[in-house]
């Protein structure tokens, strides 16, 4: 009889899952089934251009059946819960799926109804660009922007992506003056860190490339309404930052059905999960990966793709009734556009915040330096997304665990204050 596996989401995570799942399954031993809420896969680094006139839907938008090898199954229906003891997936048309291991791929979603003032949605002078719908409206707003204050506001984290809020700023003072109007625009970084971003030495980075482009910055700013008509973000301390236009990225949540699924989920819907083996802490027969995780590592697609090369094999172990590899060491990188044709590339893990130096190794990308060299490989990272990373292919030299060869690492850790 054939192990049944359910991956729940056909995002990033799922769809490299199911597809590595099947590449292994040499003896036709799985029946593998993949469930999403819709047909539509978007590549999310992506919706980062659209505002700017970079990109449109077509460029980023495929079909989620397509990206899955033949013989996996693809449903699409949202989903009602999962039943952790009787090991079952109950779909709202009342379908029932059995599954003997169940992986939750369902990532991570808008929490906008949090935030008092954003339950009206987006458009007028608020807009976000973490889906495709609000950064098509955001291009429009931007192209009719004439001169103002500007404000990118973090409300809350963990959010998907984590540098991208920072890469909008870059683009926008980019943006602005190659309209020739950035001396009519004042651009504001707002955000609940104590900094600009999450790790001490990269944050003191970027703080300075923020001051270097007269991007002001507002730290420890905890967002209590964003108030459009008035024009102003209010913080819960009674702080505002007054704007013209705003430009939001709201709490993130896990999916609705992870709270309706008892003992699967946190207070915020995402899924508790073993830091190294990525198998869930409600039931040894789930695992979980990328956005659906409570791990404390980024949101982001690399993560998901250094997870999966672990988790797949960890789920094959757990079939074979074998000790798992306990080996993730939260490994994720990520390219951050800087505007003018250069980006960065920074490559860290759980203990190991970003540093100077090369990825993969000695030869290779420079890591916390804006190149052109960085740029293009952010560029070229669309084609590997479609062709190597989703459908669940090794590549040469890149493994899941963080390299530290060509890392410039202090002698003593760097410890966050």
């Amino acid at each position: 009889m054939k192990t049944r596996i359910v991956v729940l989401g056909a995002g990033t995570g799922g769809t490299l899952t199911a597809n590595r799942l099947r590449a292994s399954d040499r003896g036709d031993q799985l029946h593998i089934t993949v469930v999403d809420q819709d047909t539509r896969h978007v590549y999310q680094p992506g919706l980062l251009f659209v505002p700017f006139g970079l990109a449109t839907a077509d460029d980023i938008v495929r079909p989620r059946a397509k990206q899955l090898h033949h013989g996996i199954d693809f449903v699409q229906s949202p989903i009602d819960h999962v039943d952790v003891a009787a090991k079952t997936v109950t779909l709202v048309n009342a379908q029932t799926l059995p599954y003997d291991v169940l992986v939750v791929a369902t990532g991570a979603t808008l929490a906008p109804d949090e935030t008092e003032g954003l339950a009206d949605g987006w458009g007028g002078n608020v807009h976000s660009f973490y889906t495709l719908e609000s950064a098509e409206k955001l291009a429009i707003a931007l192209r009719g922007f004439e001169g103002g204050k500007l404000v990118l506001n973090v409300v809350d984290m963990p959010i998907k992506c984590p540098v991208a809020p920072l890469e909008f700023c870059f683009l926008a003072d980019w943006f602005f003056q190659d309209r020739k109007i950035r001396d009519h625009v004042e651009l504001t970084f707002v955000t609940p860190l104590d900094g600009a971003f999450t790790k001490p030495v990269a944050s003191e980075h970027f703080a300075s490339m923020l001051a270097d482009r007269n991007i002001n910055l507002v730290s420890e700013f905890n967002t209590g309404e964003v108030d459009r008509f008035d024009g102003k973000l209010v913080s819960y301390d009674d702080r505002e930052v007054p704007f013209d236009l705003a430009v939001v990225i709201p709490l993130h949540s896990g999916q609705d059905y992870v709270g309706r699924s008892d003992g699967l989920g946190d207070d915020l819907n995402f899924v508790p999960t073993n830091p190294n083996t990525l198998q869930s802490l409600a039931d040894p027969a789930i695992f979980a990966i990328g956005d659906a995780t409570a791990l404390p590592v980024s949101k982001a697609g690399s993560v998901s793709h250094f997870e999966g090369d672990i988790m797949v094999e960890n789920i094959l172990r757990y079939i074979a009734g074998r000790e798992l590899d306990a080996s993730y060491d939260g490994h994720a990188n990520c390219f951050i556009e800087t505007g003018f044709g250069k980006a960065m590339l920074i490559d860290f893990n759980y203990e190991q915040e970003p540093v100077p130096g090369h990825f993969p190794g000695r030869v290779g990308l420079p890591l916390m330096k804006e190149s052109r060299m960085n740029h293009l490989g952010k560029l070229m990272f669309q084609w590997f997304y479609w062709h190597v990373l989703l459908p669940g292919r090794d590549v040469p030299g890149i493994t899941a665990t963080m390299p530290t060869a060509g890392k410039q690492i202090p002698a003593t850790p760097i410890t966050e204050e």
